[in-house]
């Protein structure tokens, strides 16, 4: 079952995505440590061995698949942590999710945000 937005450009994580997604988000909760964010960038995929994720996780994970690790179950709180590593904002994963370069997303939060009606 895929994560659907129930506003455009919005997910809503619940218990279903918390079970599907527990290896990708527990893979991204070791970047708080220093020591696992540099094992990290020196073998990415040896990395990702270290956790029981699917192929289609491993492979977002690698490619940097933003808006699938969030279909995967991943949680935004984990996927920012890994975002950090490849020094992206998250100005830059809103303008991702939401369809818009940086620039234009944080022109839209300058702007008032989205408003839906």
């Amino acid at each position: 079952m895929s994560t659907k937005p129930v506003v455009e450009g919005t997910y809503v994580f619940g218990i279903e995505d918390n079970r599907r997604g527990y290896a990708l988000n527990k893979l991204c909760s070791t970047f708080t440590s220093a020591e696992n964010r540099e094992l990290f960038l020196q073998n990415e995929a040896a990395y990702c061995d270290r956790f029981d994720l699917t192929p289609e996780q491993r492979t977002a994970i690698l490619e940097r698949d933003w808006i699938k690790m969030l279909d995967l179950g991943g949680s935004i709180f984990y996927i920012f942590k890994l975002a950090q590593l490849d020094k992206k904002s998250v100005q830059y994963l809103g303008g991702i999710f939401t369809g818009m370069s940086t620039e234009e997303f944080i022109a839209e939060l300058k702007a008032g945000g989205r408003h839906f009606g």
